[in-house]
């Protein structure tokens, strides 16, 4: 069965169009659209015939305070790992100014359009135009953020988090059978002319005009704050993009410079005053002289001393250093694995040091690939690894310590004025799969957890989900049509998918199907396997029955009685219906979790936009607490 969310949110699953055109490049405007065709009414690409979703790349100029790894990352979205890979940098890494940064995307055709979701929260001083120019540098229009927020200008309000489909497209089939694999976004700068862009990434004038709709006559104006598509037939990187004129490069370097000697002067005190400053005149020489040496045989020391290709992209995807635990330390932490200590299963909560509160979890298991992998893992939706311990063939792994528990012990007891809220239930959904979405589409490789439900699903303190329990999850293909077989079918009752429970098939479509029951859980407050007339049901069968298509009806029954008094039934509906969508027994039909993340926003800035106004106010700290984790890199 197959069932769509109302038009109010454009759609759930992939609508393409079944043109070949290439697409065609719109000036900037922030007049509010209402253009001619769809790009200008929009302001995003069409989908035109070719690939539904594809590995795309957005080249961003840096900037303060998008000026890193993490802050690009947590801005667009995006993976840092990826970033740091395709800019031959580490996690860690800052740029200078004007620094053009390139950006893994993942662009899927949602509602006729590619867009590749990013989300941002609005603060006092921001409206569509700033976030469009001044915040993503044209990489989104003012069209595109009032088409998918629906919110007029006036009625932007701080701490609102706004949809962002970042502006991306993948290549028609006439491109690829020229060997086409790739459209880079390019962020138009002023005065920049198209053989200049097509020179910085090695392509022909004639291949970017045909990409954005030009005649091969042309010689077009670009506007500032537009984009335009570069056709590639491999993936960017950081050597092939020019960086900025020497002279704002030299202006930077002089100014660092001079910031090392100020910070140097101002911790030294009278005494070794001079001394600071005499050390910098030596540096500022010893610089000098480098710089004159580089300049003389620039290319011979350049080949000199730049690292190897592929020692530059391994430095940058470093897994992180996990800390090794000694077994009494553990034991000590635990209380020797105390009753009271317990949190659940064969997991313990351990105080290490004064502060540090940590879960431990024991397993007879050989835990090796378990921590390989998620040693690799840097999301906020995603519980990190802390440490490990080995002793005598028993393994434990210290997590980082999540305090409410998981969402099926919340769902049973938590507060009841947090359940209540549709905010909140919503914020956890969209958490959850926005840490699916990272395993499917943005580490390498791909993993599927293989596990998800509400018990694996943890709270923090301000009701953010985290997803734990990695022990089940396999590595997969990304290709939609791509599949790994295993005949060890293991997984929690009633939230396996069908093609996974009776053929061993593993696709990221198993984990949606799983997404979906968890959905109906936030919705119902009911478990996976529930007593329905005095017998064990499926809840997904019992409210998505293959032969009845009334959803309305029987959320009448089954909703959760903690928020079936706030009188926003709606609600409820889209995200059952969201959930069917997940629970389609074809997997082909189901959306991918990119998607879902998409769907799931717009139903929250709809929810917002119903909110009363002092809510918006007194609770957008959480959002903030987002962008900070992400920007010290646990994204």
């Amino acid at each position: 069965m197959k069932i769509l969310i109302s038009s109010t949110f454009y759609a759930l699953l992939l609508l393409s169009s079944p043109i070949n055109a290439q697409q065609s490049y719109t000036p900037h405007s922030c007049s509010g659209g209402g253009g001619a065709d769809d790009n200008e009414q929009t302001g995003l690409y069409s989908c035109n015939g070719g690939p539904t979703s594809c590995r795309a790349f957005l080249i961003f100029k840096s900037k303060p305070p998008y000026d890193s790894v993490p802050s690009i990352s947590n801005l667009t979205s995006s993976d840092p790992n990826q970033i740091a890979v395709a800019n031959n940098v580490t996690v860690f890494s800052s740029f200078p100014l004007n620094t053009p940064v390139i950006v893994p995307l993942h662009c899927s055709c949602v509602a006729r359009f590619y867009q590749a979701n990013a989300s941002f929260v609005l603060a006092q001083s921001h409206t569509y135009y700033i976030a469009a120019t001044e915040v993503y540098q044209g990489s989104v229009s003012c069209a595109a953020l009032k088409f998918a927020n629906g919110f007029e200008e006036w009625d932007l309000r701080p701490g609102m988090t706004l949809l962002v489909p970042l502006r991306c497209a993948c290549p028609t089939s006439n491109q690829a059978g020229i060997g086409v694999r790739f459209l880079a976004t390019y962020l138009v700068a002023n005065g920049e002319r198209v053989s200049e862009i097509g020179d910085r990434f090695n392509v022909s004038k004639k291949s970017v005009l045909e990409a954005n709709g030009f005649s091969e006559e042309d010689d077009p104006n670009l506007s500032p704050f537009s984009t335009i598509l570069v056709p590639l037939s491999t993936e960017p990187s950081s050597s092939q993009i020019r960086l900025p004129s020497s002279s704002t490069a030299n202006w930077q370097e002089n100014e660092s410079t001079r910031n090392i000697c100020v910070d140097i002067a101002k911790g030294t005190g009278f005494f070794l005053l001079v001394v600071a400053v005499v050390g910098c005149a030596v540096f500022l020489i010893y610089k000098t002289r480098a710089k004159g040496m580089v300049s003389k045989n620039d290319k011979n020391i350049i080949r000199k001393w730049t690292p190897p290709v592929d020692l530059r992209v391994e430095i940058a995807s470093m897994d992180r250093v996990m800390k090794v635990f000694g077994i009494d330390e553990i034991m000590k932490a635990t209380r020797r694995f105390s009753p009271k200590n317990r949190v659940n299963g064969s997991v313990f909560r351990g105080t290490f040091g004064k502060k540090m509160k940590l879960a431990v979890k024991r397993t007879r298991m050989n835990a090796i690939k378990e921590v390989n992998m998620l040693k690799k893992l840097y999301h906020f939706n995603l519980v990190k690894l802390e440490g490990v311990c080995e002793n005598h063939g028993r393994f434990y792994l210290l997590f980082e310590f999540v305090e409410n528990g998981s969402l099926r012990e919340w769902l049973n007891r938590g507060n009841r004025k947090e359940r209540q809220s549709w905010r909140k239930r919503i914020q956890i959904a969209i958490d959850v799969a926005n840490g699916l979405h990272y395993l499917h589409s943005f580490t390498e490789p791909a993993y599927v957890h293989n596990n998800v439900n509400t018990s694996n699903i943890l709270l923090n303190s301000n009701l953010r989900a985290k997803v734990s329990n990695f022990s089940l999850a396999r590595v997969t293909e990304r290709a939609t049509a791509a599949c790994v077989l295993t005949t060890n079918v293991v997984g929690a009752k009633g939230y396996m998918a069908p093609e996974y429970r009776e053929a061993g098939v593993v696709t990221p479509k198993i984990d949606v199907y799983a997404f979906g029951v968890v959905v109906l859980e936030l919705v119902t407050g009911k478990e996976a396997v529930c007593m329905e007339g005095g017998r064990q049901v499926l809840l997904s069968a019992t409210m998505i029955p293959n032969n009845e298509e009334n959803i309305e009806a029987r959320l009448a029954r089954f909703i959760d009685s903690n928020i079936k008094e706030t009188g926003k039934m709606e609600f409820a509906t889209l995200m059952v219906k969201l959930s069917a969508a997940c629970l389609n027994q074809e997997p082909e039909l189901r959306p991918s979790m990119g998607e879902v993340v998409s769907t799931l926003l717009k139903i929250q800035v709809h929810l917002q936009k119903l909110q009363p106004l002092p809510l918006l106010y007194g609770e957008h700290h959480q959002y903030e607490e987002r962008t900070e984790a992400e920007t010290n890199v646990e994204l």
